[in-house]
């Protein structure tokens, strides 16, 4: 299996790692979000001139045409600067759900050049997540349920038909809120089959984008706490020279490579429409939350109880770690994806289903 990625999607990558760098340091968003919303138009408008808003949208609407493959590189730079969640939430899922509408379609022309400008914000209330992130800001919010035949129907309500009551999180960046709907005449825009087809490659790929954020999370922690290990000293001798802090360190390190392969072929299962990507999924939701959450431990015990404090930055990371780890599917949901398919007699299992030709780039 190929997982080298071409040049022009780690050049894209590069630039958005050196632009979050410098627009989205933790001084700035811990001043994001101490404000009402949590959330900065000005960074939004910022991330929108980079492309990032406009990756999925095709090209003859405005947008960069690219998928599942790119935004498996682009979610580990949002996990590695604390970039909130919902701008995945809509510049992926979201855009996944409105360009499996026919060419045309109203929804869809209305809504996904709003998304290219960044003037957009479309919030994703899947039922596998109880509460919805950032419906409080959202301009246009997708919803389901299902009809009085038992069919799925997919609505699209604007923010002012809903009835929310904000939610606290740990994460003092997610912005979460219970929603109360009604549909409305002509809200709904996909009903059947279509509309299964559709919300099921929003799970995906809502699962996909909360897993790449984990490993961009991991690394950020693992990167805080090397940093830390090289200055902090005691005996007289920086701490990153006894053995046991280093097996701590070794021990994400491994996670996190570990990790990668298998983010990246769940990503090219969901580009390809594989008949096993549910498992695949999962799979990497699992290890990339296995990942994190070493990161966030092995990172608490070499810094010590500060580590939890408002002050160190390595807190931010693992509070955002903790609730990615349950959103779009906790651990007992996807474990139990991954097993119907494991214990189905035709499993893809063994080295000809592992080692099958598939070119990533």
């Amino acid at each position: 299996m190929d997982f080298t990625f071409t040049e022009d999607q780690v050049a894209f990558r590069d630039s958005m790692s050196r632009f979050l760098m410098t627009e989205a340091a933790p001084e700035m968003l811990r001043e994001v979000w101490e404000t009402d919303s949590g959330r900065s138009a000005e960074l939004r408008a910022k991330i929108a001139e980079q492309g990032l808003t406009g990756l999925s949208v095709p090209e003859a609407e405005g947008g960069l045409g690219l998928g599942d493959i790119d935004w498996a590189l682009m979610t580990q730079e949002l996990g590695y600067y604390a970039i909130p969640d919902s701008l995945a939430d809509t510049a992926y899922v979201a855009v996944g759900v409105l360009t499996a509408l026919p060419v045309g379609h109203a929804l869809r022309a209305q809504w996904l050049p709003t998304v290219v400008d960044g003037s957009a914000r479309i919030a994703v209330g899947h039922p596998v997540n109880p509460w919805v992130a950032d419906a409080h800001m959202a301009d246009l919010m997708l919803l389901s349920r299902r009809t009085g035949q038992g069919t799925l129907a997919l609505h699209a309500l604007p923010r002012q038909a809903m009835r929310l009551a904000p939610l606290p999180s740990i994460d003092a960046s997610r912005r979460l809120s219970n929603v109360d709907w009604s549909p409305m005449p002509h809200s709904c825009f996909a009903e059947g089959a279509t509309a299964q087809q559709a919300w099921d490659a929003a799970l995906d790929r809502g699962a996909i984008n909360a897993a790449g954020q984990l490993v961009g999370l991991a690394q950020r922690m693992l990167d805080l706490s090397v940093d830390y290990v090289a200055q902090r000293k005691q005996f007289g001798k920086p701490i990153g020279s006894f053995q046991a802090v280093k097996h701590h360190l070794a021990d994400v390190a491994t996670k996190i490579e570990f990790a990668k392969p298998v983010l990246y072929r769940a990503a090219a299962a969901l580009a390809q429409g594989d008949p096993h990507r549910a498992a695949m999924v999962s799979h990497a939701k699992l290890a990339c939350g296995d990942a994190a959450w070493t990161a966030g431990r092995k990172g608490i015990q070499v810094h010590g109880a500060m580590g939890y404090t408002w002050e160190v930055d390595l807190q931010m990371f693992m509070k955002r770690a903790w609730v990615l780890d349950a959103a779009w599917g906790d651990r007992a949901f996807h474990k139990a994806r991954l097993a119907e398919t494991l214990f189905n007699p035709g499993a893809p299992l063994g080295p000809a289903a592992t080692l099958q030709s598939c070119k990533h780039g």
